[in-house]
């Protein structure tokens, strides 16, 4: 029994360390996305393990494991961990002995030698952790090979001392299960402890394993009680119920020892002693039976089933040994009805400790995904970012561009218009202008009580009040309609411009400089079109008439004062407007307008250029960013994702038993596989990593291939498990298994396919390429042998090792020559090289051989292959093709990108010419049917001649006959 659990747990720890070093490496990786600055702080707490992640993991990899035995008596539970140690370490007392003593918790780890000593736990305020009392106890006095019974009981002075009460008594024995870093606890015991109140403490701080020792009939309602609580405390926790064998009267802790372990021995608590003789004759092994074994009480049963939930009246069948729950795998609880079955244990916590593993590794993973997705989003942001922003810089160029072309041609081909403007407003403006004369209070001027003006000056300064209150009003008046006029243009172009320059702004306070420069280009481009005529506008104008005015008052000698009333500001006002030179106006305007128009395209120009330049800064490093994402930070956690969903798929399905050979590529090799983790049949690809840069390859084809969806036309992977024994250890081979189908297009075109099987095959791959394209994705590398055929002929795309989302592509040049579109080489392309790939596998399809086209066959190397791609050499037509499908294939394999066709065409265009030849087949075969029944006809026709002419020349043989008869007769 010691021997199982010391490897169960020798295997855990190994996992464990697995992946802890998984969750280290994890962290750390996240963390050096930080520091490198590629991603703002917001991002990085999107992609950081919560506290709740780190709790359960810290719950799983940050704690011992720990055998946690409870049970109705102490009895019962020194009996299980005799057991489960194979050796007796603590007193086996019988329950007689026992009924009104208290046991305190005992706590068994590894020493190198049998220690004993007392120690408070760790939620004593007075204490910290390892906290060890200075107490005499009986182990102290004498060698011992069983602790003293004194010193596991709580005597008077114990349980008047809360401290001493509380103290666990710490064990150190030098056993293998001990070595491995577990850790066996059992509850405290009697009528003066709270079991629960010591687990509560215990279990947050352990990786627990829950014994019950059950060692009578029946519970009683203190147990239930605390079992119940237990439950409460944590719903998730399984517990294995073991039934001990009660002692025989005779049995007493005085005994000697030796009659005391041959007592358990014939209990089957501990292993009885294998003697020489034994070893030369074994002895026979006596099969035992269900009636042999001690029944479960129907009411403890009953208890542990409706009562509390533990156990199930239809216990789950063995192959089904997890339960998935909310994502996770719980274990049922167990009942080990005697020591007799004790064996079930060690397969019981082989099951707790993989949930456990199951759950941890379950866990990085999610964050592994959460992390790989997190770096496809902003690679994708950031290289929509590099290609929208020179656009944008372009678009607000044009369109400012044409917004100054459009209000130019304004003021200089629309001046009729602005006179005939102007021409109106002061017409239907005169009345009040000259009533807003008439009430006008002067500013500057102070007037005598009589309204008589003291001199010549203040004559000049009043009119020139009036005056530029005349001007004034027809200049906001004009302007105003002027904006009016023009404010439908300008709000077509500002409104797009506007928005346009709202995300340079935006990038420019992403980066961190000039975070103003946005705003204040946006202020700019509506102060130079507003189109608002300001005084200045009229202010030659207005000079003009001042000057002229001035010569008429200079020029009237003798003129007395006049005196300054509203009929004056009336006639200042109406020599003022009928002096107005509409047509001076109006150019004066126009001018004006036209030069602060240029100004401000001017000063638009330069900003913009300005911004162009601090925005290039950003891009390039964006693209630094970006490049660093792709090939730095998604292979790293793609690799740590790899290995963590490996382990867990290892741990729930186990290693996949590999048959033959079905195939040998580049990198691996593939095997069948009967069945593996419920799916049948599989096929494994084998893969050996290199190197570094192959591990990261590998580690994102993994990746991108289990991230997409189930689709009928794409070949599922079922799981990953790394096998760290191949080659020594020394380089572990990765085993990918997937869903396995009965031959390649390849094979198939070379045995035979009809033609409509094959026009199938090619709209089956048109789904399956357009389903990659819908998730993101595009393959890269479509050919004959990465589309696979199942027993029906419908075809599936595998090997997505060079699938990757656009924006995590890095410009790689990736795939097989005869398929690979020319723009691959330049290491800027899109999802249009899989259109370009379909189009020479369609001509595979159409053609029905797998011979190269004969200007490839020509190329004596890959080189000159690439070349002349590169030169625009495609396919030869052959005589079979069809007019449709030559034309869908030159359009497909087009030099230019823009030019082929989207999947979303070529697939409706498949169906019409599949409908087209079983409509034409469907003609033939009624053109046959036809002339067969006509050859039917014939054949009828000639059928009833045959044997009319049979039945006359029957006729006339008969005559014959009879006449050759009467003849001779008559001779005769």
């Amino acid at each position: 029994m010691a021997e199982g659990l010391v490897v169960e747990f020798q295997k855990f720890n190994k996992n464990a360390r697995h992946l802890k070093r998984l969750q280290r490496e994890t962290i750390q990786s996240i963390e050096d996305v930080g520091l490198s600055g590629n991603l703002s702080e917001d991002q990085m707490g999107e992609i950081r393990f919560n506290e709740a992640e780190l709790h359960d993991l810290r719950q799983v990899l940050g704690v011992p494991a720990c055998l946690v035995v409870g049970g109705q008596e102490a009895y019962g539970k020194v009996v299980v961990v005799t057991r489960l140690l194979g050796e007796q370490v603590l007193p086996i007392v019988p329950p007689r002995l026992l009924e009104g003593h208290s046991w305190r918790a005992i706590r068994l780890k590894h020493a190198h030698t049998r220690t004993v000593s007392l120690t408070l736990p760790d939620h004593t305020p007075c204490a910290a952790a390892g906290y060890e009392l200075v107490h005499s106890l009986h182990a102290h006095s004498r060698p011992w090979g069983t602790v003293p019974r004194a010193d596991v009981e709580l005597d008077q002075r114990a349980l008047q001392d809360p401290v001493m009460g509380s103290a666990t008594l710490e064990v150190g024995v030098n056993h293998p299960l001990l070595r491995e870093g577990v850790q066996v606890v059992v509850t405290p015991s009697g009528p003066h402890t709270s079991p629960v109140e010591f687990l509560r403490s215990l279990l947050p701080e352990v990786l627990p394993v829950v014994v019950y020792a059950i060692s009578r009939d029946d519970l009683s309602e203190q147990e239930v009680t605390e079992l119940r609580e237990l439950r409460k405390l944590n719903p998730d926790l399984s517990v294995l119920f073991i039934r001990v064998p009660h002692l025989p009267e005779t049995f007493s802790d005085d005994l000697p020892e030796s009659e005391q372990h041959d007592i358990l021995c014939k209990l089957r608590v501990l292993p009885s002693p294998v003697r020489q003789d034994h070893l030369n004759h074994p002895a026979p092994v006596i099969p035992t039976t269900s009636q042999s074994r001690p029944q479960v009480p129907v009411q403890l049963f009953r208890t542990l089933c409706d009562d509390l939930g533990f156990l199930t009246r239809t216990p789950s069948p063995k192959k089904f040994r997890w339960r998935l729950l909310e994502q996770c795998y719980r274990v049922d609880s167990e009942l080990v009805d005697s020591l007799d079955s004790f064996g079930n244990v060690v397969p019981y916590v082989r099951l707790i400790l993989q949930a456990h593993l199951i759950h941890a590794s379950t866990l990085l993973n999610q964050g592994h995904i959460r992390c790989m997705r997190k770096f496809i989003l902003y690679a994708f942001d950031m290289a929509r970012e590099i290609q929208i922003t020179p656009r944008r810089i372009s678009y607000a160029r044009e369109k400012e561009a044409e917004l100054y072309e459009s209000l130019m041609a304004i003021a200089s081909s629309k001046q009729d218009e602005i006179r005939n403007l102007i021409i109106d407003t002061v017409a239907k403006m005169k009345d009040d202008l000259l009533d807003k004369a008439a009430a006008y209070e002067f500013k500057d001027v102070e007037t005598l009580p009589s309204s008589e003006v003291v001199c010549g000056r203040e004559v000049r300064q009043c009119t020139g009040e009036i005056q530029e209150l005349v001007i004034g009003t027809l200049n906001s008046e004009v302007g105003r309609q002027l904006v009016d006029r023009v404010d439908v243009m300008r709000e077509s172009y500002l409104g797009t411009l506007q928005r346009c320059l709202e995300s340079l702004e935006k990038d420019c306070r992403a980066c961190g400089e000039n975070p103003h420069i946005g705003d204040a280009l946006k202020q700019m481009v509506n102060a130079a079109y507003q189109v608002e005529v300001s005084v200045t506008t009229s202010s030659s104008v207005l000079r003009t008439l001042w000057e002229k005015m001035k010569q008429l008052v200079a020029a009237m000698p003798g003129r007395t004062p006049p005196i300054i009333d509203a009929e004056w500001k009336r006639k200042v006002a109406s020599d003022m407007i009928a002096s107005l030179s509409e047509t001076k106006l109006t150019r004066s305007i126009c001018a004006q307008f036209r030069e602060r128009l240029k100004n401000s395209h001017e000063s638009f120009l330069g900003s913009l250029k300005q911004l162009e330049a601090q925005l290039t800064c950003r891009l390039e490093r964006t693209e630094g960013q970006q490049t660093r994402i792709k090939k730095v930070d998604a292979p790293k956690l793609a690799r740590l994702s790899l290995e963590s969903t490996s382990l867990r798929d290892m741990i729930l399905y186990g290693m996949p038993r590999l048959d033959r050979e079905l195939g040998r590529g580049q990198y691996g090799v593939v095997y069948g596989c009967e069945v593996w983790g419920g799916y049948r049949p599989c096929a494994v690809k084998s893969l050996v990593p290199l190197d570094e840069k192959h591990w990261n390859d590998l580690a994102m084809e993994f990746h991108y291939t289990r991230s997409v969806p189930e689709h009928e036309r794409i070949v599922a992977l079922r799981g990953s498990v790394i096998d760290h024994t191949y080659g020594q250890g020394e380089t572990p081979a990765v085993l990918l298994i997937m869903d396995r189908l009965t031959r390649d297009l390849y094979s198939a075109i070379k045995h035979g396919l009809d033609w409509l099987v094959r026009l199938q095959i090619s709209l089956d791959v048109t789904q399956g390429i357009r389903f990659l394209h819908s998730q993101g994705l595009v393959h890269r590398d479509i050919k004959l042998k990465n589309v696979l055929l199942d027993k029906n002929n419908r075809a599936k795309l595998t090997d997505l090792g060079f699938c990757k989302p656009e924006a995590m592509m890095s410009g790689s040049i990736v795939g097989t020559p005869i398929h690979m579109a020319p723009e691959l080489f330049t290491g800027h392309y899109d999802n249009s090289v899989d259109v370009y790939a379909f189009g020479i596998l369609f001509w595979y399809i159409c053609a029905g051989h797998v011979r190269l086209p004969l200007i490839f066959e020509q190329c004596q190397s890959k080189d000159q292959l690439w070349n002349c791609v590169k030169k625009g050499a495609r396919p030869e037509r052959l005589p079979v093709f069809e007019n449709n499908c030559w034309d869908l294939m030159q359009e497909c394999w087009a030099g230019d990108p823009g030019k082929r066709p989207l999947l979303g065409d070529v697939e409706p265009r498949l169906i019409e010419i599949m409908q087209m030849d079983v409509r034409k087949q469907e003609e033939e075969c009624k053109e046959q049917v036809e002339e067969q029944n006509e050859d039917d006809c014939k054949v009828d026709s000639a059928v009833d001649a045959t044997e009319q002419f049979g039945f006359i020349a029957r006729g006339n043989i008969a005559q014959l006959g009879n006449s050759l008869h009467y003849s001779i007769t008559g001779t005769l």
